[in-house]
């Protein structure tokens, strides 16, 4: 069953410029915003887990390691 929800002129804007092609709908853009932030937060996930699993490891690094002594 469709919805109407009431967003903003700003948010109405942004969601026009995000459209691949005049025929795209709202939802499509919503749909595809979704999926892009479920797949990063995926991403982030992994790369958190494999951060322990280094660690635990013993493999790690101190921060001067990382971006050089600020002396």
């Amino acid at each position: 069953m469709p919805t109407t929800i009431q967003i903003s002129e700003e948010l109405l804007k942004a969601l026009k410029r995000r459209k691949l092609h005049a025929k795209e709908t709202y939802e499509d853009i919503i749909w595809d915003l979704l999926e892009d932030q479920l797949t990063l937060k995926n991403s982030i996930l992994k790369e958190i887990s494999e951060g322990i699993e280094d660690f635990e490891k013993g493999i790690h690094f101190t921060m001067d390691e990382v971006f050089g002594k600020s002396e």
